[in-house]
């Protein structure tokens, strides 16, 4: 199975963006698009990314009803995206009509993913805000046997639960998980957190980095180390 780590561009702009990725001069990166980028820029963002030779994860987490969650997916299964996702907390319904708005009439379509749980999300406040008062790692295996069973191909979830949805959901099943941090780095706002060896050795296929490489002095440097650490 294929493994990658995906950088979290999380920047307010297009020239921004250029000037993060023009530093890369030797390397196909796997860009993750979210909410702020998107909203600032819109479509052409994930075209000028598409054309410099990298494949994109589009995380826009959807959850809406599941008419319009449908029509929103059919409007992006037009970009030229490889992955992007949807909350769990839709319901299975939310994500099986996600699925049908995404595939394409030959078929083809980008990855679909559910976030189960963020990972600046602990487990107190899940209780306390949410009234959730399943434990954490209950919550998460059952959000993706959910995602799993709606016909989705992996979740978003913290490096700490990754082999368990793998015992879950089959090896087959992705979990692509943000919340890793080099062990000599800031951990932010994040609660649950790994390193990429450590993310690797749990079974983690797809890690997901932002500031400790875009905010690195030497991004590029930080991005190599990062794969070096997360692939062995």
């Amino acid at each position: 199975m294929a493994k990658d780590v995906i950088i979290a561009c999380d920047f307010s702009s297009k020239e921004d963006v250029v000037r993060f990725l023009d530093k890369f001069t030797e390397e196909s990166l796997y860009i993750k698009i979210g909410m702020e980028l998107f909203y600032a820029e819109g479509p052409e963002i994930v075209k000028e990314i598409k054309k410099r030779g990298h494949k994109i994860f589009l995380d826009l987490k959807l959850h809406d009803i599941p008419n319009t969650v449908k029509k929103a997916m059919k409007v992006l299964s037009n970009l030229d995206v490889d992955m992007c996702n949807v909350h769990a907390s839709g319901t299975v319904a939310m994500m099986e009509a996600a699925l049908e708005g995404l595939t394409r009439e030959d078929g083809s379509r980008p990855l679909l993913i559910a976030v189960t749980q963020l990972t600046s999300t602990s487990e107190e406040r899940m209780k306390n805000d949410l009234l959730i008062h399943e434990p954490m790692d209950q919550v998460v295996m059952h959000y993706a046997s959910n995602a799993k069973k709606a016909g989705l191909d992996g979740v978003v979830c913290s490096p700490l639960e990754a082999k368990k949805v793998h015992d879950t959901c089959g090896e087959n099943f992705l979990t692509i998980t943000p919340g890793v941090r080099f062990a000599d780095g800031e951990v932010g706002d994040q609660v649950r957190v790994m390193t990429p060896a450590q993310a690797r050795e749990i079974g983690s296929d797809y890690i997901v980095v932002g500031r400790p490489i875009t905010a690195a002095e030497n991004p590029v440097e930080a991005y190599r180390r990062c794969v070096a650490e997360f692939l062995g």
